[in-house]
């Protein structure tokens, strides 16, 4: 039976479709690039530019997220973040989400308060609003986001664009969630700053627009592991990339955490997803920006190598195997 008092109402079905979304979106201040937010057929948004970048990503409870490892709000969190990453590595601006919702009718609306103020959050952190969706009854819980950007005169910074010579540098964190995903794998919740990276992670949204501006030729979101992604890179811009570890950092809180687990922490840095740092070849290291740390050079050829040699273990993440 449905609540006729929606804000005592303790699950999704209870609550109804309608009060669902105006509970979601109600009373939230958006940018100025949304004209028109949730509540009509569709969202409006400034393209300033006259070219919109979008993006969608899916996550699935049991597989991009576990509640018994994160709270709604990190999920909420890293639902935004994984798709706004995607935006700003082709060196836009992000300025807009939309959020699909799929859950079975037994949810808790707690939870889905929980969700969306972590969206929320990430995505005033980002300088987009939250714009529109959908709500779905489903048996699993499934969170789809569609990310827009602008470009603002910028050109897009593809894949394709690495060149002979160019150097490669990666602005963010990396290895910091897949140590997370052990520790949390082990059993343990600490400590805290490396489980807290996996849970939600913190992409440079502005270092894509920065990248874009400094001369980058090629740039890509590290989702699924730094050698994994620079290996789209390679294919795409039809070059071999060589990483040098000498050059990478190791932070010491992945070390202790690798000691403790018996694990190389320079194993997550080289193969661990779920950064969302940004990596991206420049023309040379005078034009790599501040912020930024080169971490190896491209030359003529194909694949990715570390110090000159095949990586022997997967390269990264990869769905269905």
């Amino acid at each position: 039976m449905r609540s006729d008092t929606p804000d005592q109402a303790g699950t999704v079905a209870e609550l109804g479709e309608f009060n669902l979304i105006q509970r979601l979106t109600g009373g939230r201040a958006q940018p100025p690039s949304t004209l028109l937010g949730p509540g009509d057929d569709a969202a409006i948004v400034v393209a300033s530019d006259g070219r919109v970048v979008a993006s969608t990503d899916v996550l699935v409870e049991g597989v991009h997220f576990r509640l018994d490892w994160s709270t709604p709000e990190q999920v909420g969190h890293k639902a935004v973040a994984v798709n706004l990453a995607d935006v700003a590595a082709m060196g836009a601006t992000p300025t807009a989400v939309l959020v699909g919702l799929a859950c079975p009718p037994e949810t808790t609306v707690e939870l889905l308060d929980g969700i969306t103020a972590g969206m929320w959050k990430e995505a005033t952190r980002a300088r987009a609003g939250v714009v529109g969706g959908d709500v779905v009854s489903s048996e699993t819980l499934v969170i789809s986001v569609t990310a827009l950007g602008d470009l603002q005169g910028r050109q897009p910074v593809t894949r394709a664009g690495a060149l002979a010579g160019d150097v490669v540098a990666v602005c963010g964190r990396l290895g910091w969630s897949a140590a997370g995903l052990a520790v949390l794998g082990r059993g343990f919740r600490s400590p805290v700053t490396v489980v807290s990276a996996h849970r939600a992670p913190e992409p440079p949204y502005e270092a894509g627009a920065q990248a874009s501006l400094a001369g980058a030729t090629a740039m890509i979101d590290v989702s699924d592991g730094l050698l994994a992604d620079l290996g789209h890179i390679s294919v795409a811009s039809g070059v071999a990339i060589d990483v040098r570890t000498d050059l990478l950092e190791v932070n010491q809180r992945l070390v202790d955490v690798g000691t403790a687990l018996g694990a190389d922490p320079r194993h997550w840095v080289l193969t661990g997803g779920e950064d969302h740092a940004l990596a991206a070849t420049f023309p040379g290291p005078s034009e790599v920006p501040e912020g930024w740390v080169t971490i190896g050079t491209v030359r003529r050829g194909e694949g990715v190598t570390v110090d000159g040699r095949p990586y022997e273990a997967p390269a990264g993440w990869q769905h269905w195997r």
